[in-house]
């Protein structure tokens, strides 16, 4: 079995490259939920919807990329979190306007909870009205 550090960080791997809830399920109950108080997020209520949505920004994100920070396994309490940047310029079509050009370096973090080797529950914390405001969409 897989140390639930080794499959926490190959599931960020897939999400954060934009593979989709298909490449992510494997590391992932199929029920797994997510949360994040980030409005663009709100709605989202379950993980593989929130790798999907990572997946679609990619076209209107290209070249968009990652800057891992730190990455911190908590045995006791059977989780992982991650903390990186997220850079992006919108220069693609798609999103809620024409691209803008404008670019972000936005921190995130994502507290991956455990039930065995399958992460069950994801928690996103970022502060997307900035990121927003930086692309130029709000």
């Amino acid at each position: 079995m897989s140390s639930i550090t080794s499959i926490a960080e190959a599931f960020f791997v897939a999400c954060e490259t934009g593979k989709g809830w298909e490449a992510c399920s494997a590391y992932c109950a199929p029920d797994a939920t997510f949360s994040a108080q980030a409005e663009p997020l709100l709605e989202v209520k379950t993980l593989a919807a929130y790798a999907d949505w990572m997946k679609g920004l990619m076209p209107v994100l290209p070249g968009c990329s990652y800057d891992l920070k730190s990455f911190a396994t908590d045995e006791a309490r059977h989780n992982v979190t991650a903390y990186a940047v997220f850079n992006a310029t919108h220069t693609g079509e798609g999103g809620p306007l024409p691209p803008t050009g404008k670019s972000t370096s936005t921190d995130y973090v994502y507290s991956m909870q455990f039930d065995g080797d399958k992460i069950v529950h994801m928690t996103k914390i970022w502060h997307s009205g900035l990121a927003l405001k930086e692309l130029g969409w709000a």
